[in-house]
């Protein structure tokens, strides 16, 4: 594959267009939105007018004439479109952690009589945590976590099993579960499911609604865009919404909050999973990230990320320096997100080295190198320098230099 091949690819991308909404800095080759977004030009816009219009001269007239009280499900309704769910069952709020907690929560009432929180041992850390605090909390008899390895999920939906907590895209490999299938196996054996969808939504078609789906959690910051700490989602089917009981029975969640009732009484819509007041601004800049989704079509995204992947491996394959990395990601498209993930014993020392080259990837213990593909800004040109400056690095083992085995807080 030639540079010519690669400027016909960008020419005939039918998303391409949708890079000029982005602020990205000329000199750095970007491959980590897979971790965080980059800024799309709306958010700084929006960011301004909030803070120096509705905060600064309306104040806390904003409420009502700003309509702040009503972001978490303006937001949550354009997510739902993202990730194939029907109005009235996303809304967006607090942190994927939080969220899992109140979905725990609600999932091990509903299958009362049932203990075992099923899930994998290289699921997500946070969402295993969540469980063992919970655990914890209420103790083993009434919340116990259950680890299996990915390729034994099948034979572990057992009738003791509660919830099913899966991640749809592994965060390490970039591996893709079958959601419809899981959950119809799940439910075969009336195990109720919790989908973190972390590293899928905006990343490939995710179909919730299709898949009959009963939870779903996920972050805005990642291929949302919407900005470090970005405020999550949840989603709760519209079947289970009149009978969940989520414990966290904040103010924001009663059915009339500004009744100031000394009873708590739920909403009966997805609203009674909020808590606290919600981050005007950030959930403002969340709601502007996602007007860059308008009109953009999932299997374009999904297309345009599997082409992408593809690129980067054939590049690879060119030459003969990168017999050290070893590929862990699925070599076949439709197995996975939209991430390339590599194994080498100096990962973390290859990273920081593209990172000081301008091309910023991502490291994930103990030894993965990971470059994330998001189909709205990254370009085939991308890849191409991506690779090229990759195999610089490695022909020169400039990786070497001790300065690039100096870990950082945050890797």
């Amino acid at each position: 594959m030639n540079r010519d091949e690669i400027i016909a690819l960008d020419k005939a991308d039918p998303l391409g267009n949708k890079r000029l909404e982005f602020d990205l800095p000329n000199s750095v080759i970007y491959l980590d939105g897979n971790s965080l977004g980059a800024l799309p030009k709306s958010v700084k816009t929006r960011l301004a007018e909030v803070v120096s219009q509705q905060w600064g001269s309306d104040l806390i007239k904003s409420w009502n004439s700003h309509n702040w009280i009503d972001l978490p499900i303006k937001v949550g309704e354009k997510i739902a479109r993202i990730i194939g769910a029907a109005p009235g069952q996303v809304i967006c709020c607090d942190s994927i952690s939080v969220n899992l907690f109140k979905l725990l929560c609600s999932a091990l009432t509903l299958n009362s009589g049932r203990t075992v929180v099923l899930s994998t041992k290289d699921n997500f850390p946070t969402d295993l945590y969540m469980v063992q605090g919970l655990s914890d909390l209420l103790g083993p008899d009434l919340c116990h976590l259950q680890l299996v390895d990915e390729q034994d999920i099948q034979q572990s939906l057992i009738e003791s099993v509660a919830v099913l907590l899966l991640t749809q895209v592994n965060f390490r490999t970039g591996k893709l579960l079958d959601m419809a299938k899981l959950t119809q196996l799940a439910h075969d054996k009336g195990i109720l499911v919790i989908w973190d969808l972390a590293h899928s939504a905006g990343a490939l078609p995710v179909e919730l609604d299709q898949c009959k789906a009963d939870f779903a959690v996920g972050c805005g910051y990642k291929y949302l865009n919407g900005g470090p700490g970005s405020p999550a989602f949840l989603y709760v089917a519209k079947r289970h919404q009149s009978e969940v009981k989520q414990p966290l029975t904040g103010w924001m969640g009663h059915a009339a909050p500004f009744a100031f009732d000394s009873k708590y009484h739920a909403s009966p819509t997805i609203n009674q999973f909020q808590c606290g007041t919600p981050s005007v601004l950030a959930m403002s800049a969340l709601d502007a990230a996602l007007d860059v989704w308008k009109n953009v079509d999932m299997s374009q995204v999904k297309s345009k990320s599997a082409a992408l992947a593809n690129v980067f491996m054939q590049l690879m394959q060119m030459h003969e320096c990168l017999d050290g990395l070893k590929l862990c990601s699925p070599v076949e498209a439709e197995l996975r997100g939209s991430q390339l993930a590599f194994s080498h014993r100096d990962a973390f020392a290859i990273c920081q080295a593209l990172i000081e080259k301008g091309v910023i990837a991502d490291f994930r213990a103990p030894n993965m190198l990971r470059f994330g593909f998001t189909p709205l800004y990254t370009s085939f040109k991308d890849v191409w320098l991506a690779v090229t400056t990759l195999v610089n690095i490695l022909e020169s083992e400039l990786y070497k230099e001790p300065r690039f085995k100096v870990a950082l807080k945050v890797t």
